[in-house]
């Protein structure tokens, strides 16, 4: 026989994992330091990147007065301005990104425990 309940949350579970649950159960398998440094990790380095090619824009753009500039200026204190603005920009995306990324960890942890309770009553329903 046919149990209507048990067919509602087999079809729940299966959209989930269709769903969202490839992507939870991967978030799922680190542990919560792991996943948020190396998620933080690879936001630096985007960053660092977005930051070299803005510079470099800003170079180009501005080509011209740089290098009627360039004898002016002291080399190392405008290497220690640009170098201060990159720490500023990647401390803040860090920083940004952390918080994220928890987030993001405690959502997939929370919703992976709910898919493991209806796993559970699953197993339970089949029991009886």
């Amino acid at each position: 026989m046919l149990n209507e309940k048990r067919i509602i949350l087999m079809t729940k579970m299966a959209s989930y994992e269709t769903n969202d649950g490839k992507k939870n159960v991967a978030i799922g398998n680190y542990f919560r330091n792991d996943y948020i440094g190396w998620q933080v990790l690879k936001s630096i380095i985007s960053a660092t990147v977005a930051f070299v090619v803005v510079f470099g824009m800003y170079i180009f753009y501005n080509f011209e007065t740089f290098m009627t500039d360039i004898y002016k200026i002291d080399l190392v204190d405008y290497i220690m301005h640009i170098f201060s603005y990159y720490l500023w920009v990647i401390g803040i995306y860090a920083v940004i990104s952390c918080i994220v990324y928890t987030v993001r960890y405690n959502a997939a942890v929370r919703s992976l425990k709910v898919y493991h309770m209806n796993l559970r009553r699953l197993a339970d329903m089949y029991k009886q």
